[in-house]
């Protein structure tokens, strides 16, 4: 019992230390082990590290919410955010083609490119710089190539395709930023104008010209409207007199039409009659059939089946009872036949064996008969000696004797010499 309990302290000592040892190790792993969220990079840098192009750096980064443990004392984790930044872009007397100074106002969204190519100029750039600091050389980067595409376009495309103008913007930064990690989400031009009129001289010089062709865009209207209003009013006669005429025309159809269906409908309606006629007499013929078939099938149906079937039950009744009288008429005989062999066998003591066998019954019968006689009332007049009442059960006796002997007379059956001559053992013996 004591090297069991020593054997279960033992394993519960164990338990206890490996539980503790894994939970240190857990807490050691918890210490090192760093988690980056979806919207940032992180960056373990102080061991080199080998890229695929045959160069080495002093880092390595993990993306897109990954993780990894930092190696104690070698190694140091900081973290960089992709999230994207608004930057508000407004230049002034921007010189477009022509030399027209503009000013342009845009907004763009600039964040440090998560792409694995781009990542490390990024790092290499901006690595523990602040925020703001990222946004200011992006917007001057944007600033600069803004200028740039302004000098390639005139007014009028700097400000009737905004579009072709955010995309010549974009396709120009596109390799600075490349070569700063940063990634150009959107570019949006919200205002372009300028200082000397021009595009407003542009749009009402479009204007007048948009209203001369108005102008004489609605002269026009008018004469070929006029001129298709004569034409619509010469058609619309033309094509009145030719509707009434197929109005009349159509009338007239209409009318020898309503005639010929008037006639067809009348032929029709005879004929409907007529037909109506002959079938009523029919369905009345037919009706008539019915009923008498249906008389037919209710007398045999009240009168003839239940006759025959009465007639077949009591027939069926009759040699049932016949079979019963027929079946008890054997067995009677067969047992008076059964009786009679055995009287036969039982010789001269036939009678005596029979009365022996019945003897429960003629008793019974003997007293029946004697308690059958009634007695309302006795008056016993005593002599003085006591012996009134017992003449009086003595006579009981007497009375047995006597129907046993009426019995005798009648049947010739001696029941009481039977029960005299005959002995207890004779008796066993022939049953």
């Amino acid at each position: 019992m004591e090297e069991t309990i020593a054997a279960i302290t033992s394993a519960i000592c164990v338990g206890l230390g490996a539980g503790a040892g894994i939970l240190f190790l857990l807490g050691i792993a918890r210490q090192f082990l760093r988690v980056g969220r979806p919207n940032e990079v992180l960056i373990f840098s102080g061991r080199q590290r080998q890229l695929a192009d045959g160069s080495s750096v002093g880092y390595r980064e993990v993306l897109g919410g990954g993780w990894s443990f930092l190696v104690p004392v070698l190694e140091k984790a900081d973290r960089m955010d992709l999230t994207s930044m608004p930057i508000d872009i407004a230049i002034h007397n921007a010189y477009s083609k022509g030399g027209i100074p503009l000013t342009v106002h845009a907004v763009a969204n600039v964040k440090v490119s998560s792409d694995p190519s781009r990542v490390k100029n990024a790092i290499e750039r901006f690595m523990g710089r602040d925020p703001a600091e990222i946004k200011r050389v992006a917007k001057e980067t944007l600033e600069g190539h803004l200028r740039g595409v302004l000098a390639t376009l005139t007014p009028e495309e700097v400000n009737e395709d905004r579009l072709k103008f955010a995309g010549a913007l974009v396709d120009e930064a596109e390799e600075d930023f490349i070569k700063l990690g940063l990634q150009l989400d959107t570019l949006k031009i919200q205002n372009v104008n300028d200082e000397v009129n021009y595009l407003d001289s542009i749009g009402r010089q479009r204007i007048a010209e948009v209203v001369r062709d108005a102008e004489i865009a609605e002269s026009n209207a008018v004469a070929e409207a006029q001129e298709v209003e004569a034409e619509a009013r010469q058609r619309g006669e033309v094509s009145m007199q030719t509707a009434k005429t197929e109005i009349v025309q159509l009338e007239n159809e209409l009318r020898e039409l309503r005639g010929n269906l008037e006639a067809d409908a009348r032929s029709a309606e005879e004929r409907t009659s007529a037909a109506a006629r002959q079938a009523t007499a029919e369905a009345e013929r037919e009706l008539q059939d019915i009923r008498r078939k249906l008389e037919t099938l209710r007398l045999q149906a009240d009168v003839v089946l239940p006759a025959e079937a009465e007639r077949e039950a009591e027939a069926l009744r009759a040699r049932g009872a016949a079979a019963t009288i027929e079946e008890s008429g054997r067995a009677m005989a067969g047992v008076l036949q059964m009786m009679t062999e055995a009287w036969l066998d039982a010789g001269p003591d036939a009678k005596e064996i029979f009365l022996i066998q019945q003897l429960e019954g003629v008793l019974q019968t003997v007293v029946t008969r004697v308690n059958d006689i009634g007695i309302n009332h006795v008056t016993l007049i005593d002599d003085g000696d006591g012996q009134a009442l017992a003449r009086h059960v003595a006579g009981f006796p007497a009375v047995v004797r006597q129907v046993l002997d009426e019995m005798k007379t009648t049947t010739g059956i001696d029941v009481a010499g039977t029960m005299a001559g005959r002995s207890t053992p004779k008796l066993d013996e022939v049953r």
